[in-house]
């Protein structure tokens, strides 16, 4: 199993490996006696240890065997299952289709107060059209070969989306220029895009900034990402969803975030920018 490059990954990868050791240390074992007993080269017990690879969960419980630790063997899985799951690819998690995607994030945002949400390439996930959505989705479901089951996701994208605005949550969301230019779907589908985000900006739960091409940067654009409270941030790559918790990780994305905020427009100039790509649609 290989290791994430998700560093809240590999902290989480480190504190297992940590607990490990200790389990061995207690049981008076070095490493090449466990590895003896486990049936194992000595490497793979240095790497382990090392948090160079990713145990097992029958490597978990080997070892926890050869420490004479069974009773510690499911607490230690359940926590390198919970690991994997801050790495996740995508073909993994729309392996039946993209409507689990969408629900699956559901307890998430019931669970979130303050939302902030960076795009640099799309509207984000909250302030889509039904038909906005809609091509978005079939162009994922396109990229990404999964079952058909776009329907179903674009009514499970607005139902989670719908949580945003109940309850007296407030959704922060900085997009560059270029959202409003990139042609997702037809120009129709666009032009009602970009004339709900003018709908969104008068909600008062709302704010929304937008980042001119003219900008002076003092921040390049990233990869889109969004942060529920202060407790985890979501990071979208093409490969994978990456769930950041590690504290310094989740320091570096807000600051990013206020960042973007810094150089982005509001008010009557985000109108503006969204009303001359209205415009330019023809």
């Amino acid at each position: 199993m290989a290791t994430s490059p998700s560093s809240s990954v590999q902290a989480a990868r480190r504190a297992l490996a940590a607990r490990l050791g200790e389990l061995m240390r207690d049981a008076g074992l070095k490493g090449g006696e466990l590895s003896a007993r486990c049936g194992w080269h000595a490497a793979k017990t240095s790497r382990i240890l090392n948090a160079h690879i990713a145990p097992s969960d029958s490597d978990i419980r080997a070892w926890c065997r050869a420490c004479g630790a069974d009773d510690q063997a499911a607490d230690l899985v359940a926590s390198n299952r919970a690991a994997d799951s801050l790495y996740v690819e995508w073909r993994r998690i729309t392996r039946s289709g993209l409507r689990q995607a969408q629900e699956a994030r559901v307890p998430l945002y019931v669970r979130t107060r303050h939302f902030r949400a960076y795009s640099s390439r799309v509207v984000p996930g909250a302030l889509q059209t039904r038909e906005y959505a809609g091509a978005l989705l079939r162009t994922v479901a396109d990229v990404r070969q999964t079952p058909d089951d776009v329907a179903q996701a674009v009514e499970a994208r607005l139902a989670r989306s719908s949580v945003v605005f109940e309850g007296g949550r407030r959704f922060v969301a900085v997009i560059e220029e270029s959202v409003l230019r990139y042609r997702i779907g037809n120009d129709e589908v666009m032009a009602g895009q970009l004339g709900h985000l003018l709908g969104a900006m008068s909600m008062p739960s709302v704010s929304l900034g937008i980042i001119p091409f003219t900008a002076a940067r003092h921040m390049w654009p990233t990869e889109t990402f969004n942060i529920f409270d202060d407790r985890q941030a979501g990071v979208e790559l093409l490969s994978a969803q990456v769930t950041v918790t590690a504290p310094s990780d989740l320091a570096l994305y807000a600051q990013a975030f206020s960042r973007f905020a810094a150089l982005a427009v509001h008010g009557g100039a985000a109108r503006a920018l969204i009303t001359s790509a209205i415009s330019d649609l023809g």
